[in-house]
């Protein structure tokens, strides 16, 4: 009889590159309007957020010097 391969895992494809998965909670309304955004833009809701994210790291960054 042969050998049967494991199948491939389920579920969503793992991040491009050197990325890591990141989860946090947020008020469906917000989620809502970070996918509506993004689709309006053809990008995905993790590059707005990301991008989000960077913005908000440089203005705290230069809050503290």
């Amino acid at each position: 009889m042969a050998e049967r391969k494991p199948s491939a895992k389920r579920g969503r494809k793992p991040p491009d590159g050197e990325k890591k998965q990141f989860l946090s909670s947020m008020d469906p309304d917000v989620i809502r309007s970070i996918k509506v955004a993004a689709a309006e833009l053809d990008k995905t809701a993790s590059q707005v957020l990301e991008t989000a994210a960077k913005e908000w790291l440089e203005r705290h960054r230069a809050g503290r010097r």
